[in-house]
């Protein structure tokens, strides 16, 4: 009899997590049925969509409450859904607030539950732990300074390592193959990356900052970044989807100043990473894609400023971008909220560019951080997924 597997995923990155989890399953047992929700990765891995992962994408706790009856709605028919023909086991990918409360309905019923990528309780809302607790048979985490807060509240944790830093090599490729490979000229000037994120809110609050930042930066006086190379940069950028490269593409047209160009591609950040000398991104999983991909970056982000409020208040931590957070201090410039302006990060950018020092420094950093979170193995994931699911 095959195994079925229930799975939810709510943004790219948990589609992308969950792609390759599902691969992994099937590669160890042929013939796994997968259904949920999730997005394209998802369905090229085999899952069948019972939902568009986009009804889940929510940025911020107030955005999350004017959506409540949304949300609700598509939590009690995902649930009526998998309580009428039970799986051999849920797997619920980050989007806590989604996931927890369908686990905890589903793990009542019988069903064995697992929860892929843990809620930030080293950072805030460490009340959740009893949520938690009453919701998962499992907590796989993807970092090992996680699971201690999972064993000292009895919760059944496994650190499996975050499958990105297994697929990208500590040595990343040179950066002419990349350039060639986007079709850039590997003249020897300066490219930055424009990663401001592809979900219609984010790149709504973002993308214009990004266009005037670029646009300042382009518009200074010019001055070699190192003796010898033209002060001419250059910009490239990715956005996941067709709609967001447009969305973009027209932020950068209305807010960047006349002259400005921008290289956009669609679904290309790995490569854009690898060819960029510093990026600006907006602050989440891509800022870990560009420490693994060794890309000096400055990470923004703003949020409704009530929900800022509110996060700032509960917050336990003092950084929030995914390299500092490893590292312990301040190694990527973080600019939020007020700080997300245009002149501060046209700055913060320039002083990257201008020393060379600095770049390669954050580099050697990024490779010992990237070593850190190597486990040796990419299938341990699914591995104790397979284990949960024979209890």
């Amino acid at each position: 009899m095959s195994l079925r597997v229930g799975i939810v995923a709510g943004e790219p990155s948990g589609d992308r997590l969950g792609a390759a989890l599902l691969r992994q399953l099937r590669r160890k047992r042929p013939g796994l049925r997968a259904e949920g929700i999730g997005g394209g990765d998802l369905r090229a891995a085999g899952c069948e969509i019972l939902a568009p992962m986009e009804r889940l994408a929510v940025i911020g706790i107030l955005e999350a409450a004017a959506r409540y009856l949304e949300l609700h709605g598509l939590r009690r028919r995902i649930f009526r859904h998998f309580a009428a023909a039970p799986p051999d086991v849920f797997i619920g990918i980050d989007a806590p607030d989604f996931n927890l409360g369908l686990e905890r309905k589903l793990r009542a019923r019988g069903v064995k539950t697992a929860h892929y990528v843990s809620p930030s309780i080293w950072a805030w809302r460490k009340g959740r732990i009893k949520t938690i607790k009453r919701a998962v048979d499992l907590m796989l985490t993807l970092f090992p300074f996680e699971t201690a807060y999972y064993e000292r509240a009895a919760v059944p944790v496994e650190y499996v390592g975050h499958p990105l830093a297994a697929r990208i090599p500590p040595t990343p490729p040179e950066r002419a193959a990349a350039r060639a490979a986007l079709g850039l000229a590997d003249d020897g000037g300066p490219v930055v990356a424009l990663l401001p994120g592809s979900r219609e809110r984010e790149l709504a609050r973002l993308g214009p900052v990004f266009a005037r930042a670029a646009g300042l930066l382009q518009g200074e006086p010019g001055k070699p970044s190192a003796p010898g190379k033209p002060s001419a940069i250059r910009f490239i950028g990715s956005l996941l989807t067709a709609a967001a490269r447009d969305a973009f593409a027209a932020q950068l047209r209305r807010y960047g100043g006349a002259g400005l160009q921008v290289a956009l591609y669609q679904d290309k950040t790995a490569t854009v990473l690898q060819a960029a000398d510093a990026a600006l991104l907006a602050s989440g999983t891509v800022s870990l894609e560009a420490m693994l991909h060794k890309c000096p970056h400055v990470a923004a982000y703003k949020v409704n400023p009530l929900t800022f409020r509110l996060l700032r208040a509960m917050a336990t931590i003092r950084h929030v971008t995914l390299p500092n957070i490893l590292a312990g201090r301040e190694l990527v410039g973080e600019y939020l909220q007020g700080d997300c302006a245009p002149e501060k990060l046209a700055a913060a950018l320039r002083r990257l560019l201008d020393d060379p020092r600095e770049r390669d420094a954050m580099r050697r950093e990024f490779t010992a951080l990237h070593r850190g979170l190597l486990t040796g193995r990419d299938d341990r994931a699914a591995d104790a997924v397979l284990r949960l699911a024979a209890r």
